[in-house]
């Protein structure tokens, strides 16, 4: 499964809608999303989101679109 995680690359600072960035990741489950980045950076992790093939075929559409793995 596909998974979009937004998050604010600076933990330390507060929460700015404006910052919220995005990555997507592959994992079995939405904790192991979760899980997986919080593990390997120091983002404030905001939603973790599950994309259907729509939602996919979606994204994939954004030039700036690639897959993270760690």
């Amino acid at each position: 499964m596909i998974f979009k995680v937004y998050y604010q690359p600076d933990s330390t600072k507060r929460p700015v809608r404006e910052n919220t960035k995005s990555l997507y990741i592959e994992a079995d489950s939405e904790p192991e999303a979760l899980l997986m980045v919080e593990h390997n950076t120091d983002y404030s992790i905001e939603y973790v989101e599950q994309l259907d093939e729509k939602a996919l075929a979606y994204e994939k559409q954004n030039p700036n679109f690639k897959m993270t793995s760690f």
